[in-house]
Parts: structure tokens; C-alpha cells; sequence
């Protein structure tokens, strides 16, 4: 957005009414996320994150509105990762609470809650980017500009292991499944690297060592689960060592590895490379870092939560802080003037370090705050980050490659909410596999 506009709704909004808030008043923020069902990994961590990062919160004497301080209170709504449920919750939090924020997963539950939330100006982050379009001028995606950040672990590793030189793909044909694959087809071009096989599978019929049977017929160097669910990663994960594979995996997350190392080797878990560190991290206290202690935010949630670690455990807190920042500096919790000021002079402090917001290219609006990624692999059986890489410099570089592989799998902005996938013989070398459910 032209530094120009953003004075001018930053100047508007000064002249808007402010909520008014009564000294002992919550500033409430909705959680509108699947907090059971298979989806439950990718919104109950988040959830139990946030609740720690309210508390310590009011310990330190709350969010400061015209000269006030209010604790802020995180009210949840378990959609299930239900689209028809998501509206409905929705429509509780912002009428029956009057949540200021309204974080969410999102994916296939955004579309129904679309209307709504443009409707009512209602402040709502996705994990999900390519939820973004023109359509949707008060969602942002400020923290995980998923599935972009993937080209960060196969630039990374093209560059530390050139001798790898093909790869096998699975993903799930979903909302969240095609446009990582898209992202991975671009990387892996982009780095030189074969893509020899490529397998989309419905989540609701899923058979892991058919399917990575199938990807180990070309003997690939590299494996990716792409951003599968946690249940695929594992069932995945445990095919191939029980295939006696011995070489590269890479996958978008890594959640609960320390089970996976349980039930294969330490030595063939070695390398297995993702997108998310543990916060216990020391590359995390690194300054340029904007996440308040992470290592105390994960020696808090391990203890209260243990076992329960995952890429979300900290994202959702991620936004929470950039919205806290953002409703200081503009001294009112109103949407729209909080996300005029959260935008303010198109950058943004992103967990990871300065970025600054960007996607009209491939979302049609500059709703995505990007920056740069670590690049995480397991050593010694601990998840480390290996590098941090820059989103920015390669989409400079590759951006029109990205583009070109996202219209094929149907997930520009102007290609509608059901994604079109060619059809099996359009695609040489490519498959769609049906399989039972893994017992």
C-alpha cells in the first residue's frame, strides 16, 4: 500500500470515534480455530500459547488504551475446522463478545466467514495467506505466510547438499495441501532440483505406504510431505523408514518429532528438515528476534502442556503482539485505525525480524507481513535452526516462477474459492492416489 494512502487512513482514523472502555473492561480477542477433531494440533496449542501470553500480560500491568491499562481475554470457539461451524462462531464472538481481534486458522473455514468479517470491519488474521484477496481488506496474515516461507528449506538445502538432485512429493488436495505443492514445485525449480513424482491424496482416504511406495519408484534424493497434517507427517514419516529408506526428508512442520525418533532411529531422523523451531532455540535470542522471551514461552507452555509443542504453540501469540503494539500506537482497540497504525509506513515487526507487507502479486493485496524464516533440522534428536533465510530476496529473484506454479494448482486471488487441479493425464509423471485410511 502507497505510504501516501496509509497517511491518509491514518489521519481519518484519528477522527474516528474511539471505543470507550471502562477502567476494569477486557479488551477480549476472538479464537475461532479447531480445538478437537484431526485438525486439533494446528489450533489447540495456539490456544493454550495465548493463555500464557495473557497472563503474563496482566502481570505486567496489561494493554495500555487512553491512558488505562485492561487485561486482554482470549475467548475460544472450537469450529473443528468446520466451515458452516466456523460462521456460526463468528457471528458469537464478534456479536455476543465483542472481540476487537479475531484470529483464526483458516484454510477452508475462512470463505464462509468472509462475508461477515468485511461486513462488520472486523480485525481477522489467518495463518493462511492465500486466503488473502482484494476482497478481504481486514484480514492479515502477520505472522505465518504459509506456504511461501517453504522455498527458505530447499534454497537452504540445494545450496548446503547440491548433490541432491531429484524429489518426491505428496500433499494433501486441500486448501492448505495445493498451494504448498505449488510452492515446492517453484523451490525445487528454482534450485535445480527434479521433481520426479508428485502424489495428491483426499485427506478422508489415506494409505501411507502405498503412497510412499509409489514415491520411492524413481528413487528420489529428497522426500516431502509438503504441509501435511501431523497424523500424515507420522504415518508418512514411519512408511519410509519401514521402506528402509535412508535418505532426505523435508516437510513444511515437524510437530511431535521427538515421537517420531521414538518409533523409527535418532540416526534416521537425522537431518529431517522443516520450517518451525522449538523456542528454547538460542538463535532465538538472536536482536532482531520481536518474540517477547521465547525461551521462557517454551519452558512455560512444555511445562504446563507437555508433549503438546507445535508449529502454532507460538504463531498465534506472534499476532497477539503485533496487535498489542498496534493498539497502543494507536491509542483505541477500533479495527480499522489499529490496522492503519499496524501498517503504518508498510513494515511491520515480525517474529522473526523486520518485514514488511507484501502479496498484492499473488493475493491482489498487501495483507502478508514477510521477512524472513529459519530453516530447521534435527540434530543430535533436537530440533535447531540451521539459518535464517530472506522470503523477500528469493521472491525477487523467483517470484514469477511461484506465480506461475500457483495459477497451475488454482490459487491466484482471481481463481475462484474451489480449486481447479488438471486432470491425472495432464500432468506427466504426476498422481492422484486413492487409498484406504491407514489402520
Amino acid at each position: 500500500m502507497p505510504s501516501s494512502n496509509l497517511t491518509s487512513r491514518l489521519t481519518v482514523s484519528a477522527t474516528l470515534p474511539r471505543y470507550r472502555l471502562k477502567a476494569s473492561e477486557a479488551v477480549k480477542v476472538g479464537f475461532l480455530a479447531p480445538l478437537s477433531g484431526d485438525v486439533q494440533a494446528w489450533g489447540e496449542p495456539g490456544y493454550n500459547g495465548c493463555q500464557i501470553w495473557a497472563e503474563w500480560i496482566k502481570e505486567a500491568g496489561g494493554i495500555l488504551v487512553s491512558g488505562r491499562h485492561h487485561k486482554i481475554e482470549i475467548v475460544p470457539f472450537d469450529c473443528g475446522y468446520d466451515p458452516e461451524l466456523a460462521l456460526t462462531g463468528a457471528r458469537e464472538l464478534v456479536h455476543d463478545h465483542d472481540v476487537k481481534l479475531l484470529m483464526m486458522l483458516g484454510g477452508d473455514t475462512f470463505p464462509p466467514v468472509q462475508e461477515f468479517v468485511t461486513r462488520n470491519k472486523v480485525l481477522t488474521s489467518t495463518l493462511l495467506p492465500s486466503d488473502l484477496s482484494p476482497d478481504t481488506p481486514y484480514l492479515i496474515a502477520p505472522c505465518e505466510v504459509h506456504p511461501i516461507y517453504n522455498v527458505t528449506g530447499v534454497d537452504w538445502l540445494a545450496e548446503t547438499r547440491p548433490e541432491l538432485k531429484t524429489a518426491a512429493l505428496c500433499a494433501q488436495r486441500d486448501s492448505l495441501g495445493l498451494p504448498s505443492a505449488a510452492t515446492y514445485r517453484a523451490a525445487f525449480e528454482a534450485a535445480g532440483i527434479d521433481l520426479v513424482k508428485e502424489i495428491f491424496f483426499p485427506v478422508q482416504s489415506f494409505d501411507a505406504a502405498a503412497i510412499v511406495s509409489a514415491m520411492l519408484a524413481d528413487q528420489p534424493h529428497i522426500l516431502c510431505w509438503d504441509t501435511s497434517y501431523e497424523p500424515f507427517v507420522h504415518a508418512l514419516t514411519e512408511a519410509a523408514f519401514a521402506q528402509g529408506y535412508s535418505g532426505q526428508i523435508m516437510s513444511c512442520t515437524g510437530d511431535d518429532y521427538q515421537r517420531l525418533i521414538a518409533r523409527t532411529s535418532a540416526s534416521f531422523m537425522e537431518g529431517f528438515l522443516f520450517q518451525f523451531p522449538d523456542f528454547d532455540d538460542p538463535a532465538l535470542n538472536a536482536h532482531k528476534v520481536n518474540f517477547g522471551r521465547p525461551n521462557a514461552f517454551y519452558e512455560e507452555f512444555t511445562r504446563r502442556f507437555p508433549g503438546t509443542w507445535s508449529a502454532v504453540s507460538w504463531e498465534y501469540v506472534s499476532v497477539l503482539e503485533l496487535w498489542k503494539s498496534a493498539v497502543e500506537a494507536a491509542n483505541t482497540v477500533e479495527p480499522v485505525s489499529v490496522l492503519a497504525a499496524m501498517k503504518a509506513g508498510g513494515r511491520g515487526a515480525h517474529a522473526f525480524g523486520e518485514a514488511h507487507w507484501w502479496g498484492r502479486d499473488l493475493f491482489g493485496i498487501d495483507n502478508a507481513l514477510v521477512g524472513d524464516w529459519p530453516v530447521v533440522a534435527i540434530r543430535d534428536g533436537k530440533a535447531r535452526i540451521q539459518d535464517f533465510r530472506s522470503i523477500p530476496n528469493w521472491l525477487e529473484r523467483h517470484g514469477d516462477l511461484l506465480k506461475h506454479h500457483m495459477r497451475g494448482l488454482g490459487q491466484l486471488w482471481d481463481q475462484r474459492v474451489v480449486p481447479r487441479m488438471p486432470a491425472d493425464e495432464e500432468v506427466p509423471g504426476h498422481q492422484f492416489l486413492r487409498g484406504q485410511r491407514a489402520g
